[in-house]
């Protein structure tokens, strides 16, 4: 065991400040990792202010960051597929029983015993998991990922989170050429969101409620921006996608978009509203209508989206912040200040 610095919260409402805390050693199956990039995810904000009580309540002091881009140090003696110098990522998940029928599927993120990067119980040392906002991180080499050389290193570490979140439900319902999709928000993961289903080859239709949005979709990889507060505009695109990705975190009229899906369409949501939207049946109903929601991605299919992205150089767009601006950053993330995830940069913390 030894110790490294990292930046921490004692309760919901203090703020991230400079700590020391354990990491265990390596042992032959585990990947040490000095930390590079660490993404800032919405998810991050809603643990460290212990927002998710009901269902994940935080164990104080948390160490947030499931978006971890880095280079590999040491590597156990049974580690085969990786090696020191190796540029490798950690997303949500550093561990799971691997022998559940959703491990041995490849969907370790629903597996009973899965381990998530932060806030988790950690069987090694004790209390639980701590994050990416550290000097490094050590992982089971089943849980980390390589990430292709062509790649920007701070836009790739959102790939973790952001990008996985938006590349699983497009895989899952076949986005590609001849494929109408609409993307509804565009922020940290609705801009991945535009950019897979444009590299995917499909026709791209960004919904917003901002009209001076318009040249950012565009620019993303939009064919068509909806000003979505706009009924004839809306009314345009009645019954024509194949599928509908919505992302946005706010509550809104779902049953607008539902209106908008073709026979046998279908609507993913990957944003969490607070509060429960209420959904028309007969929407579903008349149309063969799908609404489903999704989570994160498995291993393998994390890998496969890190592998696309490396073939159409796909980044997030980021603006890269050091730690020292962590909670200026979780307050303008709030008021959607950013464009359109905030990166962390590691190195930032040897001055602490």
């Amino acid at each position: 065991m030894h110790n490294i610095k990292a930046y921490s919260a004692a309760g919901a409402t203090s703020p991230l400040t400079s700590t020391k805390i354990a990491r265990r050693d390596p042992t032959e199956h585990d990947v040490e990792i000095e930390i590079l990039f660490c993404g800032i995810c919405h998810s991050d904000l809603h643990s460290v202010r212990n927002e998710w009580s009901e269902f994940m309540p935080t164990a104080y002091p948390i160490v947030p960051g499931h978006e971890i881009v880095g280079r590999i140090t040491k590597v156990g003696s049974a580690v085969k597929k990786f090696k020191p110098g190796d540029v490798a990522a950690v997303g949500c998940m550093v561990d799971s029983d691997g022998t559940c029928p959703e491990c041995r599927a490849g969907f370790e993120q629903f597996c009973p015993n899965m381990t998530l990067t932060f806030n988790s119980p950690d069987k090694h040392l004790g209390g639980v998991t701590y994050g990416g906002y550290s000097e490094s991180i050590v992982v089971d080499q089943r849980f980390v990922l390589r990430v292709p050389s062509n790649l920007n290193l701070a836009g790739a570490a959102p790939l973790l989170c952001a990008g996985i979140t938006t590349y699983s439900p497009m895989r899952r319902w076949k986005v590609g050429k001849g494929k109408k999709v609409g993307v509804v928000g565009l922020g940290g993961l609705g801009h991945m969101g535009v950019k897979f289903a444009h590299a995917l080859g499909a026709h791209v239709v960004v919904f917003t409620t901002s009209p001076n949005k318009k040249e950012a979709a565009h620019r993303l990889g939009a064919d068509e921006v909806v000003v979505s507060r706009d009924a004839g505009e809306m009314q345009k695109h009645a019954e024509s996608f194949d599928f509908i990705l919505d992302a946005v975190s706010a509550e809104h009229d779902i049953n607008a978009y539902i209106s908008l899906l073709r026979r046998d369409g279908n609507l993913t949501i990957v944003g969490a509203p607070p509060k429960p939207l209420p959904v028309a049946a007969l929407g579903l109903i008349m149309r063969n209508r799908s609404f489903s929601g999704s989570m994160i991605g498995g291993i393998p299919e994390t890998q496969e989206m890190l592998d696309f992205c490396g073939k159409h150089n796909i980044t997030a767009d980021v603006e890269v912040i050091p730690i020292q601006k962590v909670n200026e950053a979780y307050e303008r993330l709030l008021k959607s200040d950013v464009k359109y995830r905030f990166s962390i940069d590691m190195a930032s913390l040897k001055s602490e």
